[in-house]
């Protein structure tokens, strides 16, 4: 059974189609990048497997469950799924610590000890150990992502969503967030991630998908999409960005 599948999913907002007939199945270990120009849907297609957003039409399934129900807990389903933002998203009021161990206390029933401990873990290995008892505004951007990246997975989630998350940072900044994301992927870590980063994309995806006005219009391994793309528009948007 695939982790994840997405059949005809469509998302409009008024008049205007965002998502339109999206299929996608994602298995196991699977690091998917969805590629294409700001406003093809990349963001708004996490928006809607993490729940955030309902769709339309179509249906999303993940772990064998229907979770584009209406009827389903999102609550519940969110629980197994983390997503990293591209502004970080990090409570302001909390500390760095408190944002990790939030909601393993809260959602998962982690007792204090145990949740503090798996994020300092997580914390140490990201070097953020040092910044722990901070509160976010007292981070640089590269920090706060990580600290956001800490935060999904003291989870422990069955599947990660990335969004941009390295849009909003300094140049020098990209790399240290990457090499964390890269980590986790030869860890095993099932992630679909939104990026600009191409050469990421084609050094850990096992799967990049083009959208193109709400479609994805291309899919496959990197080695294929990156060197022979069979659409024109696939080769249009490629020649621009690398």
């Amino acid at each position: 059974m695939s982790l994840l599948s997405l059949s005809g999913v469509r998302k409009a907002y008024g008049d205007k189609v965002v998502l339109d007939d999206v299929s996608l199945t994602i298995d196991h270990h699977d690091v998917v990048c969805l590629i294409g120009s700001s406003g093809s849907g990349k963001s708004t297609l996490l928006r809607c497997i993490d729940l955030l957003e309902d769709i339309d039409d179509g249906v999303i399934s993940f772990e064998g469950e229907e979770i584009s129900d209406p009827r389903v807990d999102a609550r519940r389903v969110r629980s197994r799924i983390g997503m990293v933002f591209q502004a970080y998203n990090l409570f302001p009021h909390l500390t760095v610590l408190e944002n990790c161990t939030l909601a393993p206390r809260k959602v998962h029933g982690v007792s204090r000890a145990e949740a503090a401990e798996r994020a300092m873990s997580l914390l140490s290995r990201f070097g953020l150990a040092d910044q722990a008892a901070k509160h976010p505004d007292r981070l640089s951007g590269g920090q706060q992502q990580r600290a956001a990246l800490v935060r999904a997975l003291c989870n422990e989630p069955t599947l990660l969503l990335l969004d941009e998350i390295t849009a909003a940072l300094d140049p020098e900044l990209v790399g240290e967030v990457l090499e964390i994301v890269r980590a986790e992927a030869a860890a095993g870590t099932t992630m679909i991630l939104a990026t600009h980063e191409m050469d990421f994309a084609r050094d850990v995806a096992t799967h990049v998908c083009f959208l193109d006005q709400g479609r994805i219009l291309e899919q496959g391994p990197p080695s294929e999409i990156f060197t022979s793309p069979r659409e024109e528009r696939t080769r249009q948007f490629l020649r621009r960005v690398l």
